[in-house]
C-alpha cells in the first residue's frame, strides 16, 4: 500500500454546467442523475473511483447559486460543507460562456478555503478551436495557480489528464471503500433519484423544482422480480394534473422509463408503483424536507 494515494474531491460549480455528467463519467457508472435543467442534483452524491494506487471519491455537489427557498439554502450549505471537507476542488465551468457573476462569487468562496483547486473547462466539444483558447484565457485568472484542465465530459475527452491532476493532489492512504463500489448512496436513494429524473425530462417548467420522490417500500417478491411503491411529491394540485397527464399518459411515460432504468440497475425485473402526492410548500418547510430526505445529514 506504499504510495497509495485516497481521498475526497469536490465537484463544483454553478448549475447546469455538467458537473453529475463529469462524475459519472469519471466513476464509469450512472451515480447521479442529468438534467438539463438547473439545480437538479439536491443530495450530496459520492461517486468512487478505484485504481490500484488509488482511490477518489468524487462528491457531486448542489450548483452553487442565489437560494429563493428553504431547500436552495440546505443546497448551497451541502455544497460548502463539501468544499471545506475535501482534500481537492474540482471547479467546473461551462466553455461556451464566458465567465459570469456566478463563477466569480465561487471563486470568491474557493479564495477562503485551503484547499488545492483544478479549474475543470467543460464542454470543449460544443466550441471551436479559436473559442476555446478565448475560454482558457477568461477563466484561467478566475482561482489563482490553479491548473486548468478542458475537458468534454458528455463524450469522455482528456478526462485521464484530469484523472492524473486529482490524484496527485491527494493525500497518502488506505482505501476508503472496496474497490468494487462505485457509489455509497443507498439503493433506495438511488431509485428515488433515477425516477425523478424521468419527470424532470418529461415536465416543463412549472413541475421540475417542485418535485421530489421518496421510495415508501421496495421487496424482492420473487428472485427475478421486486416491488417497488414511490410516491412523486408536488407543491399545488394544478401540478398534480399535469404530471398525471390525460388519462393518465403523463404519469405511464414517466413509470415506463423509469421502470427501464431501475431494472438496468438491479439487473433483474421491477414492478413499479407510483403514486402522487401534494405537499403544499413543501421546499420551505424543514419538516417536510426531513420527512422528503432532503435535509441534510453528516458525514
Amino acid at each position: 500500500m506504499n504510495g497509495h494515494r485516497s481521498g475526497f474531491a469536490a465537484v463544483v460549480g454553478r448549475p447546469n454546467v455538467g458537473k453529475s455528467t463529469l462524475v459519472n463519467r469519471l466513476v464509469g457508472e450512472k451515480v447521479a442523475i442529468v438534467s438539463d435543467k438547473p439545480q437538479t442534483t439536491r443530495h450530496r452524491i459520492r461517486g468512487i473511483l478505484t485504481r490500484p494506487h488509488a482511490q477518489v471519491i468524487f462528491v457531486d455537489t448542489p450548483g452553487l447559486h442565489r437560494p429563493r427557498h428553504r431547500l436552495g439554502e440546505v443546497m448551497v450549505e451541502l455544497a460548502r460543507g463539501s468544499m471545506r471537507e475535501a482534500d481537492v476542488i474540482l471547479f467546473v465551468v461551462d466553455a461556451t460562456r464566458p465567465p459570469g457573476r456566478g463563477d466569480q462569487y465561487i471563486a470568491g468562496e474557493l479564495s477562503r478555503c485551503a484547499v488545492p483547486v483544478i479549474l475543470v473547462l467543460n464542454k470543449v466539444d460544443l466550441v471551436s478551436r479559436q473559442r476555446l483558447d478565448e475560454a482558457v484565457d477568461s477563466y484561467r485568472g478566475l482561482v489563482t495557480d490553479a491548473p486548468l484542465v478542458p475537458v468534454s465530459a458528455l463524450l469522455g475527452h482528456n478526462l485521464e489528464e484530469l484523472e492524473r491532476e486529482v490524484i496527485a493532489r491527494l493525500p497518502e492512504g488506505p482505501r476508503f471503500f472496496p474497490p468494487e463500489m462505485v457509489s455509497d448512496q443507498p439503493l433506495a436513494v438511488m431509485v428515488a433519484e433515477l425516477i425523478r429524473e424521468k419527470v424532470l425530462l418529461l415536465t416543463r417548467e412549472e413541475v421540475p423544482h417542485s418535485v421530489a420522490v421518496t421510495v415508501e417500500e421496495m421487496a424482492r417478491r420473487r428472485e427475478d422480480l421486486t416491488y417497488i411503491r414511490a410516491e412523486i411529491h408536488l407543491e399545488r394540485p394544478s401540478q398534480k394534473a399535469i404530471l398525471i397527464g390525460q388519462g393518465g399518459s403523463m404519469l405511464k411515460s414517466i413509470g415506463t422509463l423509469s421502470r427501464e432504468e431501475i431494472e438496468r440497475l438491479l439487473g433483474h425485473r421491477v414492478y413499479l408503483d407510483l403514486w402522487v402526492r401534494v405537499s403544499r410548500g413543501w421546499r420551505n418547510r424543514e419538516a417536510a424536507l426531513k420527512t422528503l430526505n432532503l435535509w441534510p445529514v453528516e458525514g
